[in-house]
C-alpha cells in the first residue's frame, strides 16, 4: 500500500516505521529538525516490543510532493488539525481511506467538514509513544489501530489497511461501534491526562493513591455521563474497566498532555479536558472534577508558555 503518514510524532512515526519495515510505500509529513533527520538518517524506533530502524525515508513539509495515497494516517496533535486537514486534499482520490488519529471526540467531524465525510474513517491510537529527539522514535508500550467506516459498514479500503497492518505485526482491532470505542478511549485518556497534570503524578501515584484514584474514577465517570446524554452505548461497568486498564500501564507512564504542558509546548488541553467541560455544559452535565482540572491547567499553560 502507498500510505502517507500526517504527522511523525510518537503516533506516526511508530506505526509508518512499522508498516515500512513490512515494505509497504509509506512516506512521513514533517517539519524543523526532525525533517532533516528522517531524510538524512532515516527513522530510528527504540521500542518494548524490539528496536528497529527505517531509512532514509521519503519525507516533506508539502503532503502534494507525496501523493497519491492509498491510506492517510492523520496523527498530527488536535491544534494542529486544520492545516493538516488542507494538506490531506492533495493526498486524497475517491478511495483513500483518511484515517483520523487524533484524542478526542471532535476530529472526524472536523475532518469531514473539510474533505467529505465519505473520505473520513474515524480510528483510534492505543500506544505510548514518543519523540525521543530528531528522527528517534521511543515507543513505551501498546501497538493498536483501531477504525471503520463512519457508518461501521465494512469496506475494501478498510480491509486493506487492516491487512497491511497485520502483515507488519500490528494490531487492527475490529470494533463493532466506532463511536463507542472513540468516546471510550476519551474517557481514559482525557481524565487521566488532566488528573495527571494537575498533580504532576505518573499513572503509578493516579491508580495507587486512594485519593487520587476515587477523582480518577469521578473524572471518567463524567466523560460516561456524557457520552449516555449523546446516545453512546458504553458498558455498564466502563469505569471499572477503564481503571483496570490504567493498572495495565508502565508505572512511570504520562500522557502527552502532561509531557506538553509541564515543558510549556502547545497542548491538546482544549481538545481533552476543556471538550469535556464544554461538551457537559451543551449536555446538562456537571463536570466538577475536570472543570477544577481545566481552569487550574489553563492557568498553568499560560505560566508555563
Amino acid at each position: 500500500m502507498r500510505i502517507v503518514v500526517v504527522g511523525a510524532g510518537g503516533v506516526g512515526g511508530y506505526f509508518g516505521g512499522r508498516l515500512a519495515t513490512a515494505g509497504h510505500d509509506v512516506a512521513f509529513v514533517a517539519r524543523g529538525a526532525h525533517l532533516e533527520a528522517l531524510r538524512h538518517n532515516g527513522l530510528r524506533v527504540s521500542s518494548v516490543h524490539g528496536d528497529f530502524s527505517v531509512g532514509p525515508v521519503r519525507a516533506s513539509t508539502d503532503a502534494g510532493e507525496l501523493g497519491p495515497a492509498d491510506a492517510v494516517l492523520l496523527a498530527v496533535k488536535t491544534w494542529q488539525l486544520e492545516p493538516a486537514i488542507e494538506a490531506v486534499k492533495s493526498l486524497a482520490g475517491n478511495e483513500t481511506a483518511v484515517v483520523t488519529l487524533q484524542n478526542g471526540v471532535d476530529a472526524p467531524e472536523q475532518a469531514a467538514r473539510i474533505l467529505g465525510r465519505e473520505a473520513i474513517v474515524p480510528g483510534i491510537a492505543k500506544v505510548l509513544a514518543f519523540i525521543e529527539s530528531p528522527g528517534h522514535i521511543r515507543h513505551m508500550g501498546a501497538g493498536a489501530l483501531a477504525f471503520a467506516e463512519w457508518d461501521n459498514s465494512p469496506s475494501p479500503r478498510v480491509e486493506r489497511l487492516r491487512a497491511a497492518l497485520e502483515e507488519a505485526g500490528l494490531v487492527a482491532e475490529r470494533p463493532r461501534d466506532i463511536w463507542t470505542a472513540l468516546w471510550a478511549k476519551f474517557l481514559f485518556v482525557a481524565p487521566l491526562g488532566g488528573l495527571g497534570a494537575v498533580a504532576d503524578a505518573p499513572f503509578g501515584p493516579l491508580r495507587d493513591r486512594p485519593g487520587l484514584r476515587s477523582l480518577l474514577g469521578q473524572a471518567m465517570g463524567e466523560v460516561e455521563q456524557i457520552a449516555r446524554r449523546r446516545g453512546i452505548r458504553l458498558p455498564d461497568d466502563v469505569v471499572a474497566k477503564t481503571l483496570a486498564v490504567v493498572d495495565e500501564q508502565p508505572v512511570d507512564g504520562t500522557t502527552s498532555l502532561h509531557r506538553d504542558l509541564r515543558s510549556g509546548r502547545p497542548s491538546e488541553l482544549d481538545a481533552w479536558t476543556g471538550a469535556i467541560v464544554r461538551l457537559g455544559a451543551q449536555a446538562g452535565v456537571p463536570t466538577p472534577v475536570n472543570g477544577f482540572c481545566y481552569e487550574v491547567l489553563s492557568f498553568l499553560a499560560v505560566k508555563l508558555a
